[in-house]
């Protein structure tokens, strides 16, 4: 169905091996596109996590991706701090927002209490719902970059948060591993992209507007097929005046998904 095609997604190598494996399994040529990158506030990020939980006495701490996992708990092991960090997040009941992010979590010795259904901010809401939680407190380790909508949502339900910015998103700086990927591009021989947050889109079009000019970047992008992780993704492509369409499943194995029926359509 695939043979043939090639698809792009915004993340690296690293990350984007699930997506590898499925594109190639279904015959199609994928291409990891590096759009973000992470930075890091520092050190200071476990003090001020430890201190935040101590002061605040949260009931819940929610986990809104897996990359904010890893550096919490990598900075936490380079400190000697795993097991404060554990402790402190073990006296919570844990929710993680899918399942990549409680993988991460379960590796680092965290049980998950709660995963969504829907792996996004309004499964997180859903969930708090069912939990009747109203009243409780809730911390949030997560991107800077974060829109405040799961902020706000939780607000309404009735539930106090308390978010702790743990790092900054910028545009990915080395575009080298891009050369192929504008080769393509340029050809209109790329059949379809996958963007896997808001953050990856903002960073897609910086990257290649230092390439192409708009209308020429939206011209090629309007003969692919372009499909975002969920609804966040969707709006801030739709910022951009892209059409796209959502995967029904917010994990890249749904995204995949939806690659596969629109390209079939």
């Amino acid at each position: 169905m695939l043979s043939g095609k090639t698809i792009a997604i915004t993340r690296s190598q690293d990350d984007a091996t699930e997506f590898i494996s499925l594109a190639q399994d279904n015959g199609a040529t994928p291409i990891a596109l590096p759009t973000i990158e992470l930075v890091s506030k520092g050190e200071k990020i476990v003090d001020e996590f430890l201190e935040s939980v101590e002061k605040y006495n949260p009931d819940y701490s929610v986990f809104m991706s897996s990359k904010a996992v890893k550096l919490l708990f990598d900075t936490a092991k380079q400190l000697g701090k795993l097991e404060k960090l554990q402790l402190a997040v073990a006296n919570t009941i844990v929710m993680s927002v899918g399942p990549k992010t409680s993988l991460t979590l379960e590796a680092e010795g965290i049980k998950v209490n709660h995963q969504p259904t829907t792996y996004s901010s309004v499964g997180v809401g859903e969930e708090f719902t069912k939990l009747n939680a109203v009243g409780k407190k809730v911390i949030v380790p997560r991107s800077g970059a974060s829109t405040p909508f799961l902020k706000e949502l939780l607000s309404k339900i009735g539930i106090d948060v308390l978010e702790i910015h743990l790092y900054d998103v910028c545009a990915f700086r080395d575009t080298t591993q891009w050369n192929g990927f504008r080769e393509l591009f340029s050809k209109n021989k790329v059949d379809g992209v996958v963007f896997t947050s808001a953050s990856s889109v903002r960073g897609f079009f910086e990257i290649m507007s230092k390439d192409y000019s708009e209308d020429v970047l939206l011209e090629n992008l309007e003969k692919l097929s372009v499909v975002s992780i969920g609804p966040f993704t969707s709006d801030e492509l739709k910022k951009f005046k892209v059409k796209n369409s959502v995967a029904e499943v917010h994990t890249v194995a749904g995204a995949f998904d939806e690659m596969k029926i629109t390209l079939s359509t």
